[in-house]
């Protein structure tokens, strides 16, 4: 009677180790995930912040392009619109990437633009900000990777639902904004060229006028 008394109680020991040891592996993982996630969010405020210095910089020398700059400033404010699930801010900042791209493939009509020290230094930024990003984001989709297959997972997922964690969303560019940037100018509208971008209007020039060679209607006999 003792000794079955005794085996009941460290099988009640154990299952109750075995639970703790769960319950706390799922909360270590899903404090990791927003760790994880305060990161990204961190250096995300940091490229907004970023490109809104490079759009007011690309005014200065291509305040035409105003299609462009505008869809760089709506992509912007809906990104940093706040309270938005990673899957949603994914969304979001890929269509913030898609604009900008567009923003600097314009920037190559202006070769004033491109060799100011400050836009290059802002691209600089912005480069050394998306490589921290893409690392963050790297290191939140393992751990969340990590977190969803414990919540679903036997004996696991029973522990997960007492302790009330459940699965997070993963931060991932949809397929669809991983195409090529394309440079919509169909947006602009009587706009000048890039050569007027000064504020005074380029004269049109005119090509060349190559004179036709004269002819002779006599032909030069051949000479010996």
């Amino acid at each position: 009677m003792i000794t079955a008394l005794i085996v009941i109680v460290v099988i009640i020991v154990a299952l109750a180790l075995v639970f703790v040891s769960m319950y706390n592996g799922l909360i270590k993982l899903r404090n990791l995930v927003h760790e994880a996630w305060a990161q990204i969010d961190t250096e995300l405020k940091r490229r907004h912040d970023l490109i809104g210095n490079l759009v007011e910089t690309v005014k200065g020398y291509a305040a035409h392009e105003r299609g462009t700059l505008e869809d760089v400033m709506r992509a912007r404010a809906a990104a940093m619109t706040p309270g938005q699930a990673p899957d949603q801010m994914a969304k979001s900042e890929g269509e913030l990437t898609q604009a900008l791209g567009r923003l600097l493939a314009v920037a190559e009509a202006y070769p004033d633009l491109k060799a100011n020290q400050n836009f290059l230094a802002l691209q600089q930024e912005l480069t050394g900000t998306e490589d921290r990003i893409a690392s963050a984001r790297r290191y939140y989709n393992a751990n969340v990777r990590e977190l969803n297959t414990k919540v679903e997972s036997v004996p696991t997922n029973f522990v997960a639902g007492m302790a009330g964690v459940t699965k997070e969303p993963y931060f991932d560019i949809p397929d669809s904004q991983r195409d090529p940037v394309r440079v919509d100018f169909g947006q602009r509208q009587d706009i000048p060229p890039p050569g007027s971008y000064t504020g005074t209007d380029a004269p049109a020039v005119e090509p060349p006028r190559v004179d036709p060679a004269p002819q002779s209607d006599q032909i030069d006999p051949p000479r010996a």
